[in-house]
């Protein structure tokens, strides 16, 4: 097999066997087919939603140390989307759901959700572009990976449905594309920090959507 030539590309295969698992796990294999459970959507939701704040916080730290204008414009532009588009369809998937404000307040976090909210600012904490970098390639890249794959025709429930185009556009592509050529510039000249923020970010991807299970299992 021949060795990986890009950064990310090496780092996704260290990330092994752990990136597929949780781009084929069960939650988003019934996500993508319709077949999802409302309770265990919610459930998700829930958990998803209260990284919003955190993932602000990071989307302002990768802004702040960048090291080039237009990078920093492009991360401008898609922390604007986060609190703008993916905000709404949040708000509006809770209504269509039946989600109230004290349903969504009353679950305790999970321990992924803790443990995301903690990787987060951890890396804004380093000021370091490469690890703020690192974080951002799993948590959207992992997420382009599952969608892309998603079987056609998506869900009648746009709950479903526009889950799975928010992460499958050209749009987020093209923008999973530039976080991708950026840890590819900057991470190799920071190359343990990065390593270590984007396998521990890949095996906390698994163990959320593990996790909106536990009550079933």
């Amino acid at each position: 097999m021949t060795a990986p030539h890009r950064f990310i590309d090496h780092l996704r295969a260290q990330s092994e066997p752990t990136w597929s698992a949780a781009v084929g796990h069960r939650f988003v294999t019934q996500l993508c087919d319709g077949s999802l459970p409302d309770p265990i959507m919610v459930r998700y939701l829930v958990q998803d939603h209260r990284f919003i704040d955190s993932f602000l916080t990071l989307l302002g730290a990768a802004i702040a140390t960048a090291d080039t204008f237009d990078a920093r414009l492009r991360l401008a532009r898609f922390a604007g989307m986060i609190a703008s588009d993916e905000n709404t369809y949040f708000l509006r998937a809770f209504e269509a759901l039946g989600v109230t404000e004290a349903q969504r307040r009353a679950p305790a976090d999970t321990l992924p959700t803790t443990g995301f909210k903690a990787i987060m600012r951890q890396a804004a904490a380093t000021r370091s572009y490469a690890a703020v970098l690192a974080v951002l390639n799993v948590a959207e890249g992992l997420y382009l990976d599952w969608a892309r794959k998603a079987p056609q025709p998506l869900p009648d429930n746009f709950v479903h449905a526009e889950w799975i185009t928010l992460h499958d556009n050209p749009v987020f592509a093209d923008f999973v594309a530039f976080l991708g050529a950026e840890l590819d510039r900057v991470g190799p000249n920071e190359k343990a920090i990065s390593t270590d923020f984007f396998l521990r970010t890949v095996t906390l991807e698994k163990e959320f959507f593990d996790a909106v299970y536990a009550a079933e299992d």
